[in-house]
């Protein structure tokens, strides 16, 4: 955290709002939807320091995996009509997602959870389905075991 401390300082400069966990740092920044375009200025402007900070620091910028969300109400989102700026970080241009994944949930542009229940139901339904087969295998405890394992354990 030390050795990226300049970064918040260079990050806060732009007006933008940081949270780091280990070696990901997500940026928020909040407008209102007439200066969406304003924003994904700044945002840009902000990225693109922080590059070259990383450069000068001996680190890259991975614009692979760099995502963008714009997040709203659902009636805010459908205002946009399907209008939502791009950034363009050098050669690569970061796009706008539906939906990103922040910590291993998944977060949707209206800022509903629909989509991670969606993926946590199906994965778990999936391991059900795998547990059903070998269950005639297996003695009650050993049944026991896997079904607490697989209650307690991540599924997605």
């Amino acid at each position: 955290m030390l050795y990226v401390a300049d970064l918040a300082d260079i990050i806060s400069g732009h007006g933008v709002t940081l949270h780091s966990f280990a070696d990901d740092t997500q940026l928020y920044l909040h407008c209102c939807r007439e200066d969406i375009t304003t924003a994904a200025t700044r945002l840009k402007e902000c990225i693109m320091d922080v590059g070259r900070w990383m450069s000068a620091n001996r680190l890259k910028l991975n614009t692979d995996k760099t995502e963008l969300l714009w997040t709203g109400s659902r009636h805010i989102i459908s205002q946009l009509h399907g209008y939502s700026p791009s950034i363009q970080l050098g050669a690569d241009t970061v796009s706008a997602c539906d939906h990103v994944r922040l910590l291993g949930v998944i977060i949707s542009a209206d800022l509903s959870l629909d989509g991670h229940v969606s993926v946590i139901s199906s994965a778990s339904f999936y391991w059900l389905r795998q547990l059903r087969r070998v269950r005639r295998s297996l003695d009650d405890e050993s049944a026991a075991i896997l079904v607490h394992t697989f209650v307690t354990s991540r599924v997605d």
